[in-house]
């Protein structure tokens, strides 16, 4: 869902690259990013990778479009059933160095129930999920399975009932 600058009240406004280029002692007050060389010259600032390159999304990146993908779908399937459901990316989850303790398995995620006018909050945590597969299709099968066992939770149905292409793997 996006929306226009114009409906958010947001608005942005972009440098004149016209106006006169301030010299002398005025340089040094410019912005780091108006500056063409690096401190040093050494060589043009910019980016490394360019937006239109695979590489330039990180893999946290693209775990979170994974989770938004599968909230997605379950809120296609369902509507209205899941407004106000808030889903989540976590790193680790907590307390991990306790469940490494007790030599218990971490969790893959978590349900929150609504609590001080927040949402009910569903949580994958990225690492955990991560490190259960072996290839990127292995790895979007199993964060749906996720989301969608944490949804079956929170709405306290069966999670085949939830989603017909969800088949537990862990």
């Amino acid at each position: 869902m996006q929306s226009s600058n114009h409906e958010s009240g947001f608005s942005v406004r972009l440098a004149d690259p016209d106006a006169p280029v301030a010299t002398g002692a005025e340089t040094s007050g410019r912005s780091f990013s108006r500056r063409r060389r690096n401190r040093h010259g050494r060589g043009l600032r910019g980016e490394v990778m360019l937006p239109t390159h695979p590489g330039y999304r990180t893999r946290a990146d693209r775990f979170d479009d994974m989770v938004l993908d599968s909230a997605q779908r379950l809120h296609d399937i369902w509507g209205k059933t899941l407004d106000g459901v808030r889903f989540g990316v976590d790193e680790i989850p907590p307390e991990l160095e306790q469940l490494a303790a007790t030599a218990s398995t971490p969790p893959m995620g978590s349900y929150t129930p609504a609590a001080d006018g927040d949402g009910p909050t569903i949580t994958v945590y990225r690492r955990v999920v991560e490190q259960a597969c072996s290839s990127v299709e292995e790895l979007q099968d199993l964060v749906h399975d996720v989301v969608v066992e944490h949804t079956a939770e929170m709405l306290g149905v069966a999670p085949e009932t939830l989603d017909p292409v969800y088949r537990r793997r862990y």
